[in-house]
């Protein structure tokens, strides 16, 4: 099995790190191909807990090739803060290689990221305001900084020169603010330079080879389907390119879609949302603050892993799980975050909206119709007891059981795994999610 790609189902925060990190063990390769640092995994092992923005899920796995792919943009400043972090806890990193094709988040990235959202008021994204989207926008518009180019001194100087005078145009002139320094920017970069490029290589090839011979290439993505700019919750989306859904696996990695044998969808078990847009299914109350609250104990309660928002929270969809299960062409689902939902005395799973008068089973089209869907609901018991020991279906209690077979009937996708808390050990496997 070549390649299989683990996708999130939902706006992203669904426990694909912990899913990547069960899965990591049977794979010769794990590569981040989509994102940056605006996305986030929380990774629970024996070394404690880790918080990771960059640098793929396997990493833990010191025999296993950790890429961070084209298809990523790099704050090189984030990135060496994450790999002495690893290095400090004891973690080898001498596996991980960085492409030489991604592109650099700079500087004025990350205050343009910042002056748009002040600039866009009442209409504010919701961005992470790590300049993640202003990198994409120069990518796409061809005028951004790749890895190679910050290792060729020449070329960088150049380049830094060339684009830094648009930028302050843009910054002084049409924002109002203060220009960036050029040398400050170049002596910054070059001490990046130095320190990243043992880690620099080309991706691709190493992707390919390893597809030729048959290695099992898992393919992590970062945030959510409905975060995809095509296919998402539109305008508010990510930037991100290639897209946040499975399709776009390929193009993060430089694979063909022949080379994608298996998807697996991560949803949680609930929703959840951070920033602006649509979302049906929130709960503003006492429920939603639970939902919200439940980990607090353990350091898993719904707050986001790279900006520490507090979370929306709200009950399954299953309108859009639906939808992004189809969209992804998911194989297998891997349920997280069951034991979050012990102590409710009902639990409910959207079926259908309300939109103007009609009853509709699919997402509509804009997100101004989507703010006004009216879920329709489908009221299960809830129950009392500590599921995080449950390590076979027949462990769960009848309610819970239940719960997990209408999430399977709504998606139409089998479920492989249940997740019933964040260590390595806790999860209900049902089928392989590699088989």
């Amino acid at each position: 099995m070549p390649a299989v790609v683990i996708i999130g189902g939902q706006w992203g925060d669904e426990g694909k790190g912990r899913v990547v990190d069960y899965a990591a063990k049977n794979c010769s390769i794990i590569a981040r191909y989509s994102a940056g640092t605006n996305a986030g995994h929380t990774i629970v092992n024996d070394l404690g807990k880790f918080s990771l923005h960059l640098i793929p899920a396997g990493i833990f796995y010191s025999e296993k090739k950790c890429l961070i792919t084209h298809g990523v943009v790099i704050d090189p400043f984030k990135l060496l803060e994450e790999i002495s972090m690893l290095q400090d806890r004891s973690v080898d990193i001498s596996n991980l290689i960085i492409s030489n094709r991604a592109h650099l988040i700079m500087p004025w990235h990350k205050i343009i990221d910042e002056l748009e959202e002040k600039r866009r008021g009442k209409n504010a994204i919701g961005t992470t305001k790590t300049g993640t989207s202003p990198a994409f926008i120069d990518k796409v518009a061809r005028n951004g900084i790749r890895v190679a180019d910050l290792l060729n001194k020449k070329r960088f100087t150049e380049k830094l020169n060339l684009i830094l005078k648009d930028k302050n145009e843009l910054i002084t002139k049409f924002f109002g603010s203060e220009p960036l320094a050029y040398n400050e920017i170049l002596n910054e970069y070059s001490d990046y330079a130095t320190k990243l490029a043992p880690y620099v290589s080309d991706t691709m090839s190493i992707v390919q080879k390893a597809d030729e011979n048959g290695e099992t290439i898992l393919l992590e993505g970062a945030q959510g389907a409905l975060l995809d700019i095509d296919s998402g919750t539109y305008p508010y989306v990510t930037s991100a390119v290639p897209a946040s859904i499975a399709a776009g696996a390929c193009i993060g990695v430089g694979i063909g879609p022949k080379s994608i044998k298996k998807v697996v969808g991560v949803f949680k078990s609930y929703q959840t949302r951070v920033g602006e847009g649509p979302m049906p299914t929130e709960l503003k109350g006492e429920t939603g603050d639970k939902l919200r609250n439940q980990g607090l104990e353990d350091g898993t309660a719904e707050y986001g892993t790279t900006t520490g928002r507090p979370r929306r929270c709200g009950w399954f969809d299953g309108v859009l799980a639906k939808y992004t299960a189809k969209l992804n062409g998911m194989d297998a689902i891997a349920l997280t975050r069951l034991d979050t939902l012990s102590g409710f005395e009902e639990i409910k799973v959207c079926t259908s909206y309300n939109v103007n008068g009609k009853t509709v089973d699919t997402p509509p089209g804009t997100f101004e119709e989507l703010n006004i869907a009216i879920p329709n609901y489908e009221t299960f018991p809830g129950w009392k007891e500590d599921v995080s020991e449950a390590r076979q279906l027949s462990d769960l209690p009848n309610n819970a059981r239940n719960f997990v077979k209408k999430i399977q009937s709504v998606t139409t996708t089998p479920i492989g795994m249940v997740s019933v808390g964040p260590k390595r050990e806790q999860a209900i496997i049902i089928k392989q999610l590699l088989d």
